[in-house]
C-alpha cells in the first residue's frame, strides 16, 4: 500500500517533530492519526502501541475532552483484538466524557460502539441475554441521538448523516440476529433510500454495510438473487474505497451463499479470494483462519455430498430388492433397511443444508412408516417434513405438518412426542411472528414434558420460554425464575449424563433387523467449520434384542454444554455433524454473521429420530441465538464496519441438550444437532423411513429415484444413465390434484423391469397424457439396458398401457390411477415391436465421452416416432451452448440431416458456429435443409455463420430465425443470405428488432431469379410504409412467390393499396394480417382484390383487424370471395351477434370450404355461438371451430336478455330443431337422438348447470325436472322459466349434431364444469363416441378426437 506507507512516514515525521518542539496536543494528535492509519491497515497490535501513547500524553498533559477521539480509538481497537472488557472499559469513558461535555455527536459515537461491543459478546458467548438488551439499548439510544442531530440544525449535517445512516444498519443488524426478517429488511432498506435522498455517494462505506446486512437479510429468507446483488455490491464498494477487511468478509459472504445452495467450486473461490485479502493485512489472523476453518468445511461437505450421491445408489439397490421381497417374509427386513438409507439421506442432506433433497427423503419415509404401520415412526416423520418447511421458510406448510405429527402422538398416547412437537410449533410461531402462540405452545410443552416426567424435553420448553421472556417480551423476572428452573434441572441431570456417556463408547454393529448397512452409514465426515474437542457421544447401549419391530422411538443421549443458550462457538458433533452451524463455513453477515439458517434465536427445536425406537435424550439446548461471527454491520462516525467476529471461529454448532427417552437408548447411532432458523433439532441418521416399494417415492414437489435405472451389467456404462434418472426423478413438481397424499410418480412394468415416471411433463389440464408417458418409459427402459443391448439402439414401441385388466384412455383422470400414485401395483406395458434410432445411441454415448447428463426431453424429442431420423426436432429442451455439444457431436457422427428444430431453446452464438462446422463436415452438396431457430438468444453474427458455410448455399430451402434478437446489424448478413442461397424457399424474421433499415436491405437484396415463396416480418417495429411498399413491389417480381406474413404491423392506407396490388398480380396461398387493424374496408378492399385474381388462396388471418358485422354481411352475399379458403381467423373484432348470425349463414352455404375457423373473442353472445353451431349441422367441411370468449356477456348484455332473444327467435330454431329432429329420425337417429338423450339422461336436474352473468357470476337456475326422456327438449320449451335448460338443450344437441367437427374451443364464455361434461356428452355420443376425448379443467373446455391437439401447441410453431 504506497499511499499508505507514504502517510504513515509523513505522520511519524510529524509526530517526531511535534515531541521534539514539546507540543503535547500535537504530539497526541499525531500518536492517534499513526494508530489510525495502522488500524485501517489491520495492524491492530502496532495501533495500539501508538493509541495508548496518545492516551498516556492526554491523561498527563491535556484537558479531558482531548481524551474523546483517543477512548473511541482505544475502543474499537481492543473491540476488534476481541478484548470486550477492555473495550467496554475505555467506550464508556468515551460515553462519560461526551456527557459530561454534552456533545451529543460523541455520545452518539459512543452509543455505537458499546452497542457493537454488547452484541458481540451476545454473539460469542453462551446465553447472555443481558448483552443483547443492553446492545439493544444502547443502538436505540444511539439512534435517538441522531435524529436529535438531525432535527437540530446548529449541528454540521455531514456529521450526523453517516451516523444516521449507521444506527439503521446496526438495528437492523440487530433484529437480524433476532430473526426479525422482515423489520431487518424495512429499516436497511430505509437506510439506503436516506443515502438516495441525501445523494450519498455510491462508494460509501456506509451503503456497502446496509447491502452487507441487507444480503445477509435476503440469504435468511432464501433469496439468493437478491443475496448475491447485495452481497456483490458491498464487496465491489470496500474494493473501490480500498477496505481490505470489508471486502474480504463479503467475499467470506459470497462464498457462504454459494456454500448454501451447494455450489461449493464457487464457494472455495470466494474464500481463497478472501484469505489473500485477509492475509495483506498484518494482525487478521483471526480472519484468516475463520477463512482456512471455512475451506475445510467446505471441502468436508464436498465429502458429504459424494456420500449423500452414493448412498442413494444404494437405495436404488434396497428399492429393487423391495419388488422380489414383497409378501415374503423378508418384506419387513427390507423396509427396515431403506428406512435406514433414508435416515442417512436425511442426515447428510441437513448436513449441507441442502433442504429440498432433505424434504424428498422426508417424504419418502412417510410411506416407509406408513407401510410399516407405526404410528409413532409416522409421527416422528411428520416432525422431519416440517423441519424441511421450516428450513425453506414455508411456514404454513411446517405448522401443518407439527400438528400432523401432534395429532398422531396424541392419537397414540405418546407424551413425548406430543411435548417435542409443541416446541416445534411454537419455533414456527415464533419464526412467522406469533411470539405470543409461540410462547403458549412452548409452555404447552413443558406442561405435557413434566407430566411425564422427561427432564430433557422439560429442558427444551424452558430455554425457549427463557428466551421468549427474555428477548422477545424483555420480562426479566420471569427470564431470571426460569433461568434457575433450569439451573437446577441440568444438575439433577449431570450425574444420568455423565453414566450415560461412559456407557456410549460401547455400541452394538447390528442396529436394526438384519440391516448391516448401518455400520457403513455413520458418516465420519465433520463439516463444522470448528470441531468441538468432546467426543463423548453420551448414548446408552441397547442390545439387538431390545430393538424390536415395534420398539417405541429413542432419542440418543449426549453429552450436555455448559451453556443453555442455543449459540455456542463449539457443540459438540459425534461422528458426522449435521447441526446447520456445523455444516456450514462461518460467514460475515448478519450481525453475528452465522451463515446458518439459524437466525438469531437459539432456542432449540428437537426433532425425534424416527430410526427403528430410537429417540433423542437430552439435548442441551441453547436459548440464544444461532453461533455467529461478529458483527460486521455496526459503524461508527470514524467510518469502522464491524462485520464479524473474527475471533469466534466456531460459527457452526450449538449446544443442544438431547431429549431424554422413555425406552431403549439406541448405543450406537450418532446424534446431529441441526439448528432451525429459529431453533435447533437433534437428529439421528438412523430415522424411520417411509415406504419406498420400487417405486420413487413422491413427495408434493420433489421426487427421489429409487429405481433401477441406469444399472448395468457392462463396466461403467450404468454412471450416465443413473445421473440422468436421478435428475429426471429429483425436479420439481406440481401435483395437479390437490391431493396432498397423491404421489408424483407412476410405476410402469415393462419386460420384467419397473419404470418410475414423474407427472410433471404427462399432464394435460388435471388430465394424465398415455401418449406422453409412452414415450417417456420407452426412454427410461432404453437408459437402463445393458451395454451390449444398448448398443443396437432399439427402442420399444409402447402399444397398450393396462391399469387393473383396462386399456389406459389417451388422456386418463388422475384419480384413476390413485392406487399406483400410492406404490400400490403397476401399470402393464404391451410392446408392439421395436425401432432403431442411431441418433439417440450417437447422443448419450456422445454424453457419456463428455461426461454430461442426457437431458431427458431431448431423448424424448428424438424418439418421435412420427418423423424420420433426418428430421431432428429438439424444440424446448432447455439446450444451451454448453448442453448442447453432445447433440452437435452425435449429428457430426450421423451426417445426415434434413430438418433441424433447435426453437425455444437458450442457445446463443456458439452453438451455430459449431453448427456450421457439423454442416460443413457433413459431406452433404445438396439436399433439402430446413434450419428452425425461432425463440433462441442468437444475436446478429449468428447469421454470419450462415453466411460461410458454403454447404447451405446449395442446401438451406426454410430459414426460421424469428423471435432471436438480431436487429439492425443483421442486415447485410441477411442481404448475403438472400443472395447466395439459391433455393431459399421460406424466410421467417418475425419478432428480430429490425426495422425500415432491415427490410429495405431483404428488399434491394431479391434478385429476378430468387425462388423466395414465403416471407414473413411481423412484429418488428418501427417499418416504414414506405419500406413495407418498397418490399411488396418487390414480391410481387417473384414468380414464385405465394405466402406473406405482416401480422403486428400497422398498414397504412397506401401499403394496403400496395397489397391489393400484389395479390391481384401473384397466387397466394396464405396471407396473415393478423393485428394490422386495417379495418372493413381496407379487409373488403383486400376482398375484392382477391376475387379479380386467379387466386389460390387458402389461410387468411384477419386476427384483431377492427373488423365489423359488415365484412360479414360481404361475404354472405358473395361466398365466391372466400370461396377457396381453408383457414380463416377472425379472432378478436366485434362482429357481434349479427354477424355471428350471418356467418351461421354462410356456413349453411355449400359453396363454404372453411376447415379451420376461429371466432374466439369476436363477441358473438350465447345466440350467437348457437346459431353457428347448429349451422354446422349441415356443414361438412369444418373440422376445427374456436369460440373461446365468445358468449361472455357484459353489463349491457344479460343472460335474461340473451334467452329472450333465444326466445324471441325460437319460431325459427324451432322450425330449424323440427325440421333437424324430423330429419334425423329418419336419417341420423343414431348419432342425433342418442346426443340428445344423453344430454337429458345427464342433466336430470336443470339446477346443476350454470351460466354466467352480467357480473361474470354463476347463477343457478331454480328449477328443478325431475327426468328427461326423448322428449326433454320439448319439456323445456313448454315451461318458461326453463330458458336456461333450453338453451342448453339446443346447445348439446347442436353439438352432437356437428357430426364433421374433430375440435370445438369453448373455454372462457362462463359454462360450469358441469355443463361442460353436459357438452363433452353430446360431443361423445355421435359418430366421434369411440374417437371423443376432452380437455375441461375450470373455464378451459376442450373437445376433440384422438389425433387432434387441442392445446399446448405454440402459435410460432404450427406447421401446415
Amino acid at each position: 500500500m504506497p499511499k499508505d506507507d507514504a502517510q504513515l512516514v509523513a505522520a511519524k515525521r510529524s509526530y517526531r517533530n511535534a515531541a521534539a518542539e514539546g507540543n503535547r496536543q500535537e504530539e497526541a494528535r499525531w500518536a492517534n492519526v499513526i494508530g489510525d492509519i495502522l488500524k485501517n491497515r489491520g495492524e491492530y497490535v502496532e495501533a495500539l502501541k501508538w493509541l495508548r501513547k496518545d492516551y498516556e500524553i492526554s491523561v498527563k498533559y491535556l484537558p479531558e475532552k482531548h481524551l474523546l477521539p483517543t477512548c473511541q480509538s482505544l475502543g474499537e481497537v481492543y473491540l476488534r483484538l476481541q478484548y470486550f472488557k477492555d473495550a467496554l472499559i475505555y467506550q464508556k469513558k468515551h460515553l462519560e466524557l461526551a456527557k459530561e461535555t454534552d456533545d451529543l455527536v460523541e455520545q452518539q459515537r459512543a452509543s455505537t460502539q458499546l452497542g457493537r461491543t454488547y452484541h458481540e459478546i451476545f454473539l460469542s458467548t453462551d446465553g447472555d441475554h443481558c448483552s443483547v438488551r443492553n446492545a439493544k439499548k444502547y443502538f436505540r439510544a444511539a439512534m435517538k441521538l441522531t435524529q436529535t442531530l438531525k432535527e437540530n440544525p446548529s449541528f454540521n449535517k455531514s456529521s450526523f448523516l453517516k451516523e444516521y445512516i449507521d444506527a439503521h444498519n446496526n438495528i437492523g443488524m440487530l433484529d437480524i440476529d433476532l430473526d426479525n426478517l422482515e423489520e431487518a429488511q424495512k429499516i436497511l432498506n430505509k437506510g439506503l433510500e436516506i443515502c438516495d435522498e441525501e445523494e450519498v455517494v455510491e462508494d460509501d462505506d456506509a451503503r456497502s454495510r446496509l447491502h452487507h446486512n441487507l444480503g445477509n437479510v435476503f440469504m435468511e429468507l432464501r433469496k439468493w438473487d437478491k443475496a448475491k446483488f447485495h452481497i456483490e455490491k458491498d464487496i465491489k464498494i470496500c474494493k473501490n474505497i480500498g477496505h481490505c477487511q470489508g471486502e474480504a468478509k463479503g467475499y467470506i459472504n459470497l462464498g457462504e451463499l454459494h456454500y448454501r445452495v451447494q455450489k461449493y467450486e464457487d464457494a472455495i473461490l470466494c474464500y481463497h479470494k478472501a484469505l489473500k485479502l485477509a492475509k495483506s493485512m498484518e494482525d487478521e489472523n483471526a480472519l484468516a483462519n475463520q477463512v482456512n476453518q471455512n475451506i475445510v468445511t467446505v471441502k468436508e461437505a464436498i465429502k458429504v455430498m459424494d456420500e449423500l450421491k452414493r448412498e442413494e445408489q444404494n437405495l436404488k439397490k434396497l428399492t429393487r430388492n423391495m419388488v422380489a421381497a414383497r409378501g415374503t417374509p423378508g418384506e419387513r427386513k427390507c423396509l427396515l433397511q431403506q428406512n435406514a438409507c433414508l435416515d442417512r439421506l436425511i442426515e447428510k442432506s441437513s448436513m449441507i443444508f441442502a433442504w429440498l433433497k432433505h424434504r424428498e427423503f422426508a417424504k419418502r419415509k412417510k410411506r416407509i412408516a406408513s407401510e410399516l404401520c407405526d404410528k409413532e415412526k409416522l409421527g416422528d416423520t411428520f416432525l422431519v417434513i416440517g423441519e424441511s418447511y421450516q428450513k425453506l421458510r414455508n411456514f404454513n406448510k411446517a405448522l401443518k405438518w407439527y400438528l400432523k405429527s401432534w395429532e398422531t402422538y396424541k392419537s397414540i398416547g405418546n407424551l413425548e412426542g406430543q411435548a417435542l412437537a409443541k416446541i416445534n410449533i411454537g419455533h414456527v410461531l415464533d419464526s412467522d411472528g406469533n411470539w405470543q402462540g409461540a410462547l403458549g405452545a412452548f409452555e404447552e410443552g413443558y406442561r405435557i414434558a413434566d407430566e411425564a416426567n422427561l427432564p430433557s424435553v422439560q429442558l427444551s420448553a424452558l430455554e425457549n420460554m427463557h428466551y421468549s421472556h427474555m428477548i422477545r417480551f424483555d420480562n426479566v423476572e420471569e427470564a431470571r425464575r426460569l433461568q434457575l428452573l433450569i439451573d437446577k434441572l441440568k444438575q439433577s441431570k449431570s450425574r444420568e449424563l455423565e453414566a450415560q456417556n461412559k456407557v456410549g463408547d460401547y455400541c452394538s454393529e447390528s442396529e436394526t433387523e438384519g440391516d448391516d448397512l448401518l455400520s457403513n452409514s455413520r458418516s465420519d465426515v465433520s463439516c463444522s467449520p470448528s470441531k468441538s474437542n468432546s467426543n463423548s457421544k453420551a448414548r446408552s447401549h441397547t442390545s439387538l434384542e431390545e430393538l424390536k419391530d415395534d420398539a417405541p422411538l429413542i432419542t440418543l443421549l449426549r453429552s450436555p454444554k455448559n451453556s443453555p443458550k442455543l449459540k455456542s462457538p463449539h457443540v459438540e458433533k459425534p461422528n458426522a455433524s449435521t447441526n446447520p452451524n456445523e455444516g456450514s463455513p462461518k460467514c460475515m453477515s448478519k450481525s453475528g454473521g452465522s451463515q446458518q439458517t439459524i437466525v438469531g434465536r437459539k432456542r432449540v427445536r428437537v426433532i425425534l429420530s424416527d430410526d427403528e425406537g430410537e429417540i433423542h435424550d437430552d439435548i442441551e439446548f441453547s436459548r440464544g441465538r444461532p453461533h455467529k461471527c461478529p458483527a460486521e454491520s455496526v459503524a461508527t462516525s470514524d467510518e469502522f464496519k464491524s462485520r464479524n467476529d473474527l475471533s469466534s471461529a466456531a460459527c457452526a454448532i450449538h449446544d443442544v441438550s438431547l431429549v431424554a427417552s422413555k425406552a431403549a437408548i439406541n448405543s450406537c447411532t450418532p446424534v446431529y444437532l441441526e439448528e432451525s432458523t429459529c431453533s435447533y433439532r437433534s437428529r439421528s441418521p438412523t430415522v424411520s423411513a417411509q415406504k419406498t416399494k420400487a417405486v420413487r417415492s413422491s413427495s408434493t414437489d420433489e421426487v427421489v429415484n429409487t429405481s433401477n435405472f441406469g444399472v448395468s451389467d457392462s463396466n461403467g456404462d450404468a454412471n450416465v444413465s443413473e445421473d440422468l434418472l436421478y435428475k429426471h426423478s429429483t425436479g420439481g413438481l406440481n401435483m395437479h390434484s390437490s391431493n396432498d397424499k397423491c404421489g408424483q410418480q407412476l410405476t410402469v412394468k415393462i419386460d420384467e423391469d419397473l419404470i418410475h415416471v414423474k407427472l410433471g411433463s404427462c399432464m394435460v389440464g388435471n388430465k394424465l397424457s398415455i401418449e406422453c408417458i409412452k414415450v417417456e418409459v420407452a426412454c427410461l427402459y432404453y437408459l437402463q439396458l445393458p451395454t451390449v443391448k444398448k448398443s443396437r439402439g432399439l427402442l420399444p414401441i409402447i402399444r397398450h398401457m393396462k391399469w387393473n385388466g383396462r386399456v389406459l384412455d389417451s388422456l386418463e383422470a388422475i384419480d384413476t390411477l390413485k392406487d399406483n400414485l400410492w406404490g400400490k401395483g403397476w401399470i402393464e406395458v404391451s410392446i408392439d415391436g421395436w425401432v432403431q434410432k442411431h441418433l439417440m445411441k450417437l447422443y448419450i454415448d456422445c454424453c457419456k465421452e463428455l461426461s454430461e447428463l442426457p437431458n431427458l426431453n431431448l431423448l424424448k424429442k428424438l424418439y418421435n416416432l412420427e418423423v424420420s431420423e433426418d428430421e431432428v426436432v429438439v424444440s424446448e429442451c432447455g439446450l444451451q451452448d454448453i448442453s448442447i455439444t453432445p447433440l452437435l457431436n452425435a449429428l457430426h457422427a450421423h451426417k445426415t440431416i434434413a430438418v433441424l428444430d433447435l426453437s425455444h431453446n437458450l442457445l446463443g452464438n456458439r452453438t451455430l458456429e459449431k453448427l456450421q462446422q457439423v454442416l460443413a463436415s457433413s459431406g452433404q452438396s445438396y439436399g433439402s435443409l430446413v434450419l428452425d431457430l425461432h425463440s433462441n438468444r442468437f444475436g446478429p453474427t449468428a447469421l454470419f455463420q450462415i453466411c460461410e458455410c458454403p454447404v447451405l448455399f446449395s442446401r438451406l430451402e426454410v430459414l426460421n430465425i424469428s423471435g432471436n434478437r438480431l436487429t439492425d446489424a443483421c442486415g447485410s448478413y441477411l442481404s448475403t443470405i438472400l443472395e447466395n442461397c439459391k433455393v431459399l424457399y421460406s424466410l421467417n424474421l418475425e419478432r428480430c428488432s429490425i426495422t425500415s433499415r432491415t427490410i429495405q436491405k431483404v428488399a434491394d437484396a431479391l434478385g429476378d431469379g430468387s425462388v423466395l415463396a414465403q416471407i414473413y416480418i411481423g412484429y418488428n417495429n418501427p417499418i416504414s410504409g414506405n419500406a413495407i411498399e418498397n418490399l411488396l413491389a418487390k414480391l410481387a417480381t417473384l414468380k414464385r412467390f405465394s405466402e406473406l406474413g405482416l401480422n403486428g404491423l400497422k398498414l397504412s392506407k397506401l401499403v394496403v393499396d400496395s397489397l391489393c396490388q400484389l395479390v391481384k398480380t401473384s397466387c397466394l396461398s396464405a396471407l396473415m394480417l393478423g393485428g394490422t387493424s386495417i379495418g372493413t374496408d381496407g379487409v373488403l378492399q383486400l376482398t375484392n382484390s382477391l376475387s379479380s385474381g386467379s387466386q389460390e388462396l387458402v389461410k387468411l388471418d384477419l386476427s384483431y383487424c377492427g373488423l365489423t358485422s359488415q365484412y360479414i354481411f360481404k361475404l354472405n352475399a358473395e361466398v365466391s370471395l372466400i370461396g377457396g379458403i381453408l383457414e380463416l381467423s377472425l379472432e378478436g373484432n366485434p362482429i357481434m351477434e349479427e354477424g355471428g348470425n350471418a356467418l351461421a349463414e354462410l356456413l349453411e352455404d355449400s359453396e363454404c370450404s372453411l376447415k379451420v375457423l376461429v371466432l374466439s373473442k369476436c363477441h358473438l353472445g350465447l345466440v350467437g355461438v348457437l346459431r353457428i353451431l347448429q349451422a354446422l349441422s349441415e356443414n361438412t367441411s369444418v373440422e376445427e371451430l374456436y369460440l373461446a370468449e365468445s358468449a361472455d356477456l357484459d353489463k349491457d348484455h344479460t343472460l335474461q336478455h340473451e334467452l329472450k332473444t333465444l326466445k324471441g327467435s325460437s319460431n325459427s330454431l324451432q322450425r330449424k330443431t323440427n325440421s333437424s329432429e324430423s330429419s334425423l329420425k329418419m336419417s341420423l337417429p343414431e348419432d342425433i337422438e342418442a346426443a340428445q338423450q344423453g344430454v337429458c339422461a345427464i342433466n336430470t336436474d336443470c339446477n346443476n348447470l350454470e351460466v354466467a352473468d352480467s357480473e361474470d357470476e354463476l347463477i343457478r337456475v331454480e328449477h328443478a325436472i325431475s327426468g328427461f326422456d326423448g322428449s326433454c327438449p320439448s319439456s323445456c320449451q313448454r315451461n318458461p322459466s326453463n330458458l336456461e335448460c333450453q338453451f342448453m338443450q339446443e346447445l348439446s344437441t347442436a353439438i352432437g349434431m356437428a357430426k364433421h367437427l374433430q375440435l370445438l374451443d369453448l373455454s372462457n364464455n362462463g359454462f360450469s364444469t358441469e355443463v361442460a361434461e353436459t357438452l363433452y356428452t353430446a360431443w361423445s355420443s355421435s359418430s366421434r363416441a369411440s374417437l371423443a376425448q376432452r380437455h375441461i379443467h375450470e373455464q378451459t373446455i376442450h373437445l376433440s378426437v384422438q389425433g387432434k391437439r387441442c392445446c399446448g401447441l405454440k402459435s410460432c410453431c404450427r406447421r401446415d
